[in-house]
């Protein structure tokens, strides 16, 4: 048995295919996803999005954004996403590391929030280049 997983986000689908079992992302924690699974509306935490197909396992870095499961169809409309396999790993660590000094630099309230958000946002296009080679 599958489960149909569609990932959209405001530009592009992301994804949009039968799998075999999602683990996500939520605010409250990561859930796994197999077929029959209760239905249930979340939101998407920035973080990692694990796909299986078969014996392979696929990773998207996403965005935050929200998920709906019920009748063995995911839907995720994030706030953005990416396959791991179309981050430049070079890009996605400097990226890191700036994000990283612009947080150290950050004045008030709300740059210290927007520089840790992009922090978070770059740290996980970093694992979700990593999860290839794991």
């Amino acid at each position: 048995m599958t489960l149909n997983l569609c990932v959209l986000t405001p530009n592009r689908i992301i994804w949009d295919s039968e799998v075999k079992e999602i683990i996500l992302s939520t605010n409250s924690g990561q859930i796994g996803v197999l077929p029959n699974h209760a239905p249930i509306a979340t939101a998407v935490d920035i973080g990692l999005l694990r796909i299986r197909l078969n014996d392979q396992w696929l990773t998207v870095a996403l965005m935050g954004g929200f998920a709906r499961i019920g009748n063995n169809e995911i839907t995720i409309l994030g706030n953005d996403a990416e396959m791991s396999t179309d981050i430049d790993p070079q890009e996605a660590q400097q990226a890191l590391e700036i994000a990283e000094a612009n947080l150290s630099r950050a004045e008030g309230k709300r740059q210290a929030i927007e520089a840790n958000l992009a922090l978070r946002r770059a740290r996980t296009r970093v694992e979700a280049v990593n999860a290839i080679s794991s």
